[in-house]
């Protein structure tokens, strides 16, 4: 009989071990992990920020709240931190899974790190996020289809299950103990995609379960609690419930070709995935062909299915909330056209007429060719018609995402803006020399500490 798969994902996951990676996947934990933290830093003012800090502040405990003096207990620290890492829309992404796993699995294993009574090593930590990326992400190649996606918000399923294979990892639990650890957290997996016609905040939210859940489903399998070993892939469990229980058989984890945290990117905007690429085209004709706006009489995209049919991807408004705009194509195309940037700056334009004007001239539609290149690239082509007839054309057969320079950039902005120089520098240090550590907890130490505590480093 073959093992269910909660168990075959637990005993590959405990096969890891720190000298058998790759260095570029250490070096992309770093990374992750800095951008994650920026996300964090830059959103503390958010009202779904603020909210989650809130009620973590209501609890009592070991775990850190990033940006914040705050202590609580790791299911909230970990809800909260995951809030935050959510509240740009910036967060980095697997494109095959449709999942933003960094804002799940960092804040879950940051939690379960100083809740831990037994000191847990940064090389641990380190493999203990590979093998989170890993199961969200191959669950999610296996799991999120275009029916699915309509319906289930990706990030909500996927989340909570790589999160708890990452706790449990960096936990050191036996195979049974976290076979019963991803039985608990395909439990609590879920999300749904309502909320982008107004733009409201589940969204964010999503993420805070998801990382909640995770640290709860760890705590639970270490204190002896039993799972059934079939809760994701059996009759009755995470992928039936989605209609897809044969998609099952296709979860595939490990490759020795690839890694699946190596497919990970950095958003280089604040948007949805899919606005990236459009993003991207619409500013090489603001900037690079210096478009004239008042004179563009039609706006023509291109994109995939995926991008076309995802929840409010192909909106036109009213925006009347941040959120709204951030999802929709057709938003991002004419706010990156009016201001030739792509920038948070960009979303304060809700009730701009120009921005409503180009808005309602855009036409999206699908691209046989970006379909079929999905999700292995995201293209967009663009053409902007004048009133004169002129015709300006980009296109783009692939988004290019931040770079690891230019994540390291807007984390030293961002954590500078909330530390101070001198703390940022420690951090982007320590996140660097994680694999020495000897207890992953004290990382989380560097990230409430400000420039005035430097004393007592």
């Amino acid at each position: 009989m073959p093992l269910p798969l909660s168990k075959r994902i637990a005993r590959e996951a405990q096969s890891l071990d720190f000298d058998s990676l790759p260095q570029e996947a250490v070096q992309k934990v770093e990374i992750a992990l800095l951008d994650y933290l920026s996300c964090a830093f830059e959103s503390r003012d958010l009202g779904p920020s603020l909210q989650a800090v809130d009620l973590a502040k209501r609890s009592h405990g070991p775990a850190t709240v990033v940006g914040f003096s705050i202590k609580a207990a790791a299911p909230e620290a970990a809800f909260a931190n995951a809030v935050l890492g959510h509240g740009l829309v910036r967060e980095d992404m697997h494109t095959g899974s449709v999942s933003h796993l960094g804002v799940v699995i960092f804040p879950a294993l940051l939690a379960l790190a100083e809740s831990s009574q037994q000191p847990v090593t940064g090389r641990d930590f380190v493999v203990a996020a590979v093998c989170g990326y890993e199961t969200g992400a191959a669950v999610g190649r296996a799991l999120m289809e275009s029916e699915v996606v309509k319906r289930f918000r990706p990030t909500g399923v996927t989340g909570p299950v790589g999160a708890a294979m990452a706790g449990a990892r960096l936990k050191r639990l036996s195979e049974e103990a976290a076979t019963s650890a991803l039985g608990l957290a395909a439990n609590a997996a879920g999300g749904f995609n309502e909320w982008p016609a107004r733009g409201a905040d589940e969204m964010f939210f999503h993420a805070g379960f998801a990382a909640r859940n995770a640290v709860t489903a760890v705590q639970l399998a270490e204190l002896g609690a039993f799972a059934s070993e079939s809760a994701l892939d059996g009759p009755a469990g995470l992928f039936a419930a989605l209609g897809k229980r044969q998609s099952a058989d296709r979860v595939a984890l490990f490759s020795a070709e690839r890694l699946e945290i190596l497919s990970v990117y950095h958003k280089p905007a604040p948007a949805c995935n899919y606005a990236q690429t459009p993003c991207q085209v619409a500013r090489l004709l603001a900037v690079e062909d210096r478009v004239p706006v008042p004179q563009i009489a039609q706006i023509e995209v291109k994109v995939s299915s995926a991008a076309l049919h995802y929840p409010g991807c192909n909106a036109t408004g009213p925006f009347e909330r941040v959120l709204q705009a951030k999802m929709s194509i057709q938003y991002c195309v004419a706010a990156t056209l009016l201001r030739g940037a792509i920038e948070e700056a960009n979303y304060r334009l809700l009730g701009d007429p120009e921005l409503k004007r180009l808005v309602d001239a855009i036409t999206l539609q699908e691209e046989a060719a970006f379909t079929a290149a999905y999700p292995g690239a995201q293209g967009t082509e663009i053409a902007v018609t004048l009133h004169n007839g002129r015709v300006l054309k980009r296109r783009l057969d692939d988004l290019v995402p931040a770079t690891p320079d230019q994540v390291r950039h807007r984390f030293r902005v961002a954590a500078t803006n909330t530390l101070g120089s001198a703390a940022a520098a420690a951090l982007e240090e320590a996140a660097g020399r994680l694999p020495e550590f000897k207890n992953a907890a004290a990382l989380a130490g560097f990230m409430a500490r400000k420039d005035q505590d430097a004393a007592a480093w």
